[in-house]
């Protein structure tokens, strides 16, 4: 018996490939060359392409390989956030896929799989595709992006380092070939991310990688609700449980509160009180809090654009390398998430009468990312601190707490409600054949949840019955609230179970855009730069960064004066600084 298949698959495949190499390097050109001669037919490919960073180059040179030779991959994509990532099965290159997000191509997808174009292995959480690559999807093939390599294969992944480490492990160490598209090649490095022992082929791409602001929201297009929404989950949640350490999801829930720590938050006497250390990407809204002394430290799954020079200024904030770039983890920052956070916050679509909820809806596939890992209570979690032990407090149990999983939602959005008997994912993992319903977060995991109405404090119900009428009273005025009585409303309100803006203290006239620690729309950037200002065109995103940094006294990290053409206002609460060699800035409403 042969116990060496593995390897010597992997040496056939570098002697098919050996012609259109110079050492480690192949030119941009011979890329589909390269593919052809390293993949196999059926091969599980594994491709970055998390809800962020994608290896944009490599994933559309593979849509362009001959299917008569590359046919039947099980592909492996994190975030299916491109065209080209559904191309392959359109083309025949590809017939399975496992994913943990959908995003922009969330439509497309529900449409194949109705038409029988592709065939979905399994909606995962990040975590467990990555601990996968490990057990059943262990991959043949594994294509990365990074911003530079050397000859020798290292690669510096930057700023953005995220999922590469552990895509590249699961196929180096197991004999699976390495790809990386790279921004440049150099001579030296500003520090080895990935060794080169794990790296087969660096190619040169077109063109740098493309990078999603995911979790960048401006802040002028939060609405009134979501503040009211945020000042009682602050008042509420955080600081009725002293939550210290927490997750924030997607959307302008999560950045309507971090805007309220400086301002609403300081109005409380709550600084150093909570939210203290963050499992997050570096959100411009989290600006002024962490200016004003909030924020003791934060891990980042990932970057956001235009934070580059924000995060290497703050290095006693952000993980940095010691070239002073930021340092983030996606798998990492996943398993903090999972076991070493007192909360969770995150926005959902669709919630069910006994809590469930989810994001995969009627047309639209669009998966987890994260939001299962964190917005869970972990069974292995064995740690205690005080918020976690506050959920079980005076309960008959052995278990040392319970996670605090914030859902927030409208009680009635665009499409109507919000909460609906049946989640639409019950019947799409029907019609797929799915052995579990891709539902996002069960609703035995919710402690509490959160709409415009109030609060209802999920981890106090007594059983699933108790917990469906509590939601009905933060959903009132839509079928669903019709299911309560006055009477128990009341009878949940004095109990603790539900409270209202009232039952906080709080004025629900307060909750207006004056509230957050800035506002404002942004119109252009000019940098000025010796002998004059040139004018630049920047991204939304990017200028976003800029405009929060520069108000937060802190425009001199950009490398450059600022010179604005907008409208800005930042909350008189938030003082001006002088930081890192910053000068104070101007213009405080």
């Amino acid at each position: 018996m042969s116990w060496d298949n593995q390897r010597r698959s992997k040496a056939e495949r570098l002697q098919a490939a050996a012609a259109l190499c110079c050492g480690k390097t192949v030119a941009t050109g011979d890329i589909v060359k390269l593919m052809e001669a390293v993949i196999h037919p059926g091969d599980k490919v594994v491709l970055e392409g998390d809800n962020q960073k994608q290896a944009a180059f490599l994933a559309a040179s593979l849509a362009e390989v001959d299917p008569k030779v590359i046919h039947d991959l099980t592909m492996i994509i994190p975030s299916i956030s491109r065209s080209e990532h559904l191309d392959y099965f359109e083309k025949g290159i590809a017939s399975t896929v496992d994913f943990a997000f959908a995003g922009t191509q969330a439509q497309r997808l529900s449409e194949m799989l109705a038409e029988g174009k592709v065939k979905i292995g399994n909606f995962n959480t990040y975590l467990e595709i990555y601990a996968r690559l490990f057990v059943d999807l262990i991959p043949n093939v594994c294509l990365v992006a990074a911003d530079k390599a050397d000859k020798d294969g290292n690669l510096f992944t930057g700023y953005s380092t995220e999922e590469t480490p552990t895509l590249v492990e699961a196929a180096a160490c197991k004999s699976g070939i390495v790809i990386a598209q790279v921004n440049e090649i150099v001579k030296d490095l500003p520090r080895v991310d990935i060794p080169g022992g794990w790296v087969d082929f660096i190619v040169p791409a077109d063109k740098p990688y493309p990078m999603e602001p995911l979790f960048t929201r401006d802040p002028q297009f939060i609405k009134d609700a979501d503040i009211l929404m945020g000042m009682m989950v602050i008042k509420g949640i955080y600081a009725k449980h002293g939550v210290q350490s927490l997750n924030h999801g997607i959307g302008f829930n999560g950045a309507a509160i971090e805007l309220l720590l400086p301002t609403y938050g300081e109005q409380l006497g709550l600084k150093g009180k909570i939210c203290r250390n963050w499992v997050l990407n570096p959100h411009p809204t989290l600006i002024p809090a962490i200016e004003a002394g909030w924020v003791e430290s934060i891990c980042a799954f990932g970057g956001e654009v235009g934070m580059e020079k924000y995060t290497e200024e703050r290095s006693d904030i952000f993980f940095t390398g010691a070239d002073g770039t930021l340092r983030s983890n996606r798998t990492l920052a996943q398993v903090a998430g999972l076991y070493a956070i007192d909360s969770f916050l995150g926005a959902t679509l669709q919630m069910d009468y006994y809590g469930n909820s989810s994001t995969v809806t009627a047309g639209r596939l669009s998966g987890f990312g994260g939001a299962p890992n964190m917005g869970h209570n972990p069974g292995g979690r064995r740690h205690s601190s005080p918020a976690y032990h506050s959920l079980v407090e005076g309960k008959d149990t052995l278990r040392g707490g319970q996670k605090i999983v914030i859902q927030m939602l409208k009680s009635s959005g665009k499409k109507g409600n919000n909460f609906v008997p049946e989640l639409d994912a019950i019947a799409i993992g029907r019609d797929a054949g799915m052995e579990a319903p891709p539902i996002m977060v069960y609703g035995e995991d919710v402690s509490h949840t959160v709409t415009e109405q109030g609060i209802a404090y999920c981890y106090m119900a007594e059983d699933a019955e108790e917990r469906k009428l509590m939601l009905a009273s933060i959903a009132q005025g839509t079928p669903f609230g019709e299911l309560v009585t006055k009477e128990q409303i009341e009878a949940f309100r004095k109990a603790g179970k539900v409270a209202y803006p009232e039952d906080l203290g709080i004025d629900r006239a307060m909750a207006t855009k004056d509230l957050l620690a800035c506002t404002g729309t942004f119109v252009k950037l000019h940098t000025r730069v010796p002998g004059g200002v040139r004018g630049l065109e920047v991204g939304e995103a990017q200028g976003l960064c800029q405009r929060i940094i520069q108000g937060s006294g802190v425009d001199s990290l950009l490398g450059g004066e600022l010179v604005y053409s907008c409208q800005v206002q930042f909350h008189r609460s938030v003082p001006p600084m002088k930081l890192c060699g910053a000068w104070p800035m101007s213009g405080h409403s």
